[in-house]
C-alpha cells in the first residue's frame, strides 16, 4: 500500500535515521518503537506528508487515505462535541453530490453498450459502495457509538468543546479520525488521554477495522493486543520484526547479544592490527605489510550496538520510618461541587504495605479522592491518616514546582543521600537524561521531561506512603520497568492512579473502582478485576451514564445493544482463538517443511559422493523424507486455505 525507500532525515551532523526502507501493507498492525528522540514521531509526520525527508521516496497510491493523530495539536473551541465530530463526515456530503450527479447522468444516457457508459457504471458502483462503507446516511448513530466508546456521555454531546480539558478534546479528534475510516491510521501515543475502558474499546475498534495501523505507544498491553509487526528505530536504522512486541523484545535481546559479540571480535581485530603497525612501523622489511594493515584499518566500518536497555538497572527507595498499621481510613467520605456529587459514602481501609490501584473513567473522582487524602480540598465524612505517615505525591502539576534555575543533575543531587549519589548518572540515564541531557536547565525542559524529573526526585525521597497519579504518561517502556520494580520493592504503602494495565499487573493487590458516584473495592490484581467485571466487553462500564441521561425507551434499547454486543464479542473472541490455533498450526507446518528441506539438501550432498551413492539407509531416508515433505506441503496448503477463509 505505502512504500518507503531509502529514507533519510538530518537535523544536525548525525542523521536521525538513514536508508530506511519498508512497506506498509493492507491490514498491517505496526508498532513503531525506539527510545525517545529516535525519530518515531518524525517518521509518522513524514508518512502523512507533514514533513519532508532529507532524502528518499515515499510512494502512496492516489486513492489511499491517511488519518494522523499527533501527540499534541491545536484545537478549536467554537462548536459542540457532536458538531465537531460531525466534521469527520464532510467528505460524505461531497461524495453524495458526486453519486447524485452520476445517477442523474445514468438516467439520461441511452448508450448502454458503450465502453464510456460501462465505465460510468463502474465509477458509480465504486462511489456508492464507498459511501455505504463510510456510513451513508447512518453516520449519526456511528458518531454516538464512537463518542460513547471513548468515554463521553449522551449529555456531553451538546456541550461546547471549550468546556472540556485538552485530554477530552484529543478524544474528539481521535473520534473524528476513526469515523473517517482512512486506509492507514497513524496514531502517536493515542492512549495518553484515555482510561482503561476507552483503551480497550479502541483495541476492539482497531481489531475489527480493516485499516492498516502504525502506532507509537508506551502502553505495552495496548501494543500487544493491537499490533502484529514491530518496526524499531535504533542507531539510525529501521529494523523490521514481523512479530508482536513481546516476541520482538526477545529477538532484540538476541540481536544485541550478536552485535556485542561481533563488536568485541572487531575490537580485538582492530587492536591486533594497531599492535602490528606499532611494532613494525619502522622496519623496512615489514613496510608493505604495515601499509596493508593501515589500509585495512581505514576500511573497517565500526559495528554499532543498539542502545543499552537500562530497564535491568535496579532502584530502591531509601529507608524510611515505619508507619502505622492503617495509613488511610475513610468512613462515609463525600465530595460535591455545588449540586454535582462526585462520590458519596466512600468507606475503605488501606493497610500498611498494600499497593492499591484507583481505576475508572475520567471524571469519576479518582484524583479528587487523592486530593482529599492529601488534605488539599475539604470534604464531608471521616478520613484519617495513620500514625507516622510520610506521603510522597506525584501528579502532573508536581513538575511545575521544580526549581527552574537548577540543572537536571543538580535537581537530583540535592535530594540524593548516601551511596545513591554515586549512581545519579545511571539513574538519570534510565529515565532518558543520560549524557549532555543531565546538564540541561529545568527551565528549558518540556512538560514530559519535567514530569520524568519530578518522578526521579520522588524515587529518592524517604517516604513511606506513595500516591502516584498517572505516573507512566511520559515514561518509555524501559523507564516504566525501572519504576515498577522500585515500587514492588518499596516497603511502604502505595496508591496508584493509572490506566496502564501492564504497569499495574503484578504490582497491585487491590483495585478500587470509581464510577456512578461510588467507590467499590475489588480484591486481587488488575486482570482479576477486568475478568470479574467482564470489562473486555466494556459496555457494562461505558453505559454507566446517570439515569437522567436516558429515557426508559433508550435504556431498554441500550440494554439490548449491550447484550447483543456482548454476544458478538464472545463470538469474535472464539473466532480469534480459532484463527490463532490455525496460525500456530501453519507456523508449525512451515517449520517442519524447513527442517525436511534442509535434510534433503544434506542427503543430496551425501548421495552425490561416490562413497555413499549405494548406501540403502540414506536412499530409504531420502525417499521417506520426500514423501513426508509432499504430505506436509499438502497439509500446509489445506491449513493456509482454511486460515485465509477465516480471515476474509
Amino acid at each position: 500500500m505505502i512504500s518507503i525507500e531509502g529514507l533519510k532525515v538530518e537535523f544536525g551532523v548525525k542523521p536521525l535515521f538513514s536508508d530506511a526502507s519498508f512497506v506498509i501493507n493492507d491490514r498491517d498492525r505496526i508498532a513503531l518503537v525506539g527510545k525517545n528522540g529516535a525519530g518515531k514521531s518524525t517518521m509518522l509526520k513524514i508518512i502523512c506528508g507533514m514533513q519532508r525527508p532529507t532524502a528518499g521516496t515515499i510512494a502512496i497510491p492516489n486513492d489511499t487515505t491517511i488519518g494522523y493523530l499527533p501527540q499534541v495539536m491545536r484545537l478549536t473551541d467554537d462548536t459542540t462535541v457532536r458538531e465537531e465530530t460531525r466534521k469527520a463526515f464532510a467528505n460524505n456530503t461531497l461524495l453524495k453530490q458526486r453519486i447524485d450527479q452520476m445517477q442523474h447522468e445514468l438516467a439520461e444516457r441511452t448508450d448502454y453498450e458503450s465502453a464510456d457508459y460501462l465505465a460510468l457504471v463502474e465509477r458509480f458502483t465504486q462511489a456508492h459502495d464507498r459511501y455505504l462503507m463510510m456510513g451513508g446516511e447512518n453516520y449519526e448513530a456511528e458518531i454516538e457509538r464512537t463518542l460513547m466508546g471513548l468515554g463521553f456521555l449522551r449529555t456531553d454531546f451538546e456541550r461546547p468543546t471549550s468546556e472540556f480539558s485538552g485530554g477530552w478534546r484529543m478524544r474528539i479528534e481521535l473520534a473524528k479520525i476513526l469515523l473517517q475510516r482512512p486506509d492507514v491510521l497513524l496514531l502517536d501515543e493515542p492512549t495518553n488521554h484515555l482510561d482503561i475502558e476507552s483503551i480497550q474499546w479502541l483495541e476492539q475498534f482497531l481489531a475489527q477495522s480493516g485499516n492498516a495501523v502504525v502506532l507509537v505507544s508506551h502502553d505495552r498491553a495496548f501494543i500487544n493486543n493491537v499490533t502484529n509487526r514491530t518496526l524499531e528505530i535504533s542507531c539510525g536504522q529501521v529494523i523490521d520484526y514481523r512479530v508482536k512486541y513481546d516476541e520482538y523484545v526477545v529477538l532484540r535481546r538476541e540481536r544485541r547479544e550478536q552485535q556485542l559479540h561481533a563488536y568485541e571480535n572487531q575490537q580485538r581485530e582492530i587492536a591486533d592490527m594497531r599492535a602490528f603497525i606499532e611494532r613494525f612501523r619502522y622496519q623496512a622489511t615489514k613496510a608493505i605489510q604495515v601499509q596493508q594493515k593501515i589500509k585495512q584499518l581505514e576500511k573497517i566500518v565500526p559495528i554499532e550496538i543498539d542502545e543499552v536497555d537500562n530497564s535491568s538497572m535496579h532502584l530502591k527507595f531509601p529507608p524510611c520510618l515505619r508507619s502505622g498499621d492503617y495509613p488511610v481510613i475513610c468512613d462515609g467520605v463525600r465530595k460535591a461541587y455545588g449540586d454535582h456529587e462526585v462520590f458519596a459514602d466512600v468507606t475503605l481501609t488501606i493497610k500498611r504495605g498494600e499497593k492499591v490501584a484507583f481505576v475508572g473513567k475520567n471524571g469519576e473522582g479518582k484524583t479528587t479522592l487523592v486530593k482529599c487524602i492529601m488534605g488539599e480540598i475539604p470534604f464531608d465524612g471521616m478520613l484519617k491518616i495513620g500514625h507516622n505517615v510520610q506521603i510522597g505525591y506525584f501528579a502532573q502539576n508536581q513538575a511545575q514546582l521544580l526549581d527552574e534555575s537548577l540543572t537536571v543533575f543538580q535537581t537530583i543531587d540535592n535530594v540524593a543521600k548516601g551511596d545513591i549519589r554515586l549512581r545519579i548518572n545511571d539513574i538519570l540515564g534510565a529515565f532518558m537524561f543520560g549524557g549532555e541531557e543531565s546538564e540541561k536547565r529545568v527551565k528549558v525542559l518540556s512538560g514530559g521531561e519535567r514530569s520524568r524529573l519530578a518522578m526521579i526526585r520522588l524515587l529518592l525521597e524517604p517516604v513511606n506512603f506513595l500516591i502516584l497519579d498517572e505516573p507512566t504518561n511520559h515514561l518509555d517502556m524501559p523507564s516504566k520497568d525501572v519504576l515498577k520494580e522500585a515500587i514492588k520493592a518499596f516497603d511502604g504503602t502505595a496508591i496508584i492512579v493509572s490506566h496502564d494495565r501492564e504497569f499495574l499487573d503484578g504490582l497491585v493487590t487491590k483495585v478500587y473502582e470509581f464510577g456512578g458516584g461510588k467507590v467499590r473495592e475489588h480484591l486481587g490484581g488488575i486482570y482479576d478485576f477486568l475478568r470479574r467485571k467482564n470489562i473486555d466487553s466494556l459496555q457494562s462500564l461505558n453505559s454507566s451514564a446517570k439515569p437522567q441521561d436516558a429515557t426508559p425507551d433508550t435504556s431498554v434499547k441500550e440494554e439490548k445493544a449491550i447484550s447483543d454486543n456482548k454476544r458478538n464479542y464472545e463470538e469474535r473472541k472464539e473466532q480469534q482463538r480459532r484463527v490463532k490455533r490455525v496460525e500456530k498450526a501453519v507456523k508449525a507446518s512451515e517449520e517442519k517443511i524447513a527442517l525436511m528441506e534442509k535434510r534433503i539438501k544434506e542427503l543430496d550432498a551425501l548421495l552425490m559422493d561416490s562413497a555413499h551413492a549405494t548406501d540403502m539407509k540414506l536412499i530409504e531416508e531420502y525417499s521417506q523424507t520426500m514423501r513426508h515433505l509432499d504430505e506436509e506441503n499438502d497439509n500446509w496448503m489445506r491449513l493456509s486455505e482454511e486460515l485465509e477463509t477465516m480471515q476474509d
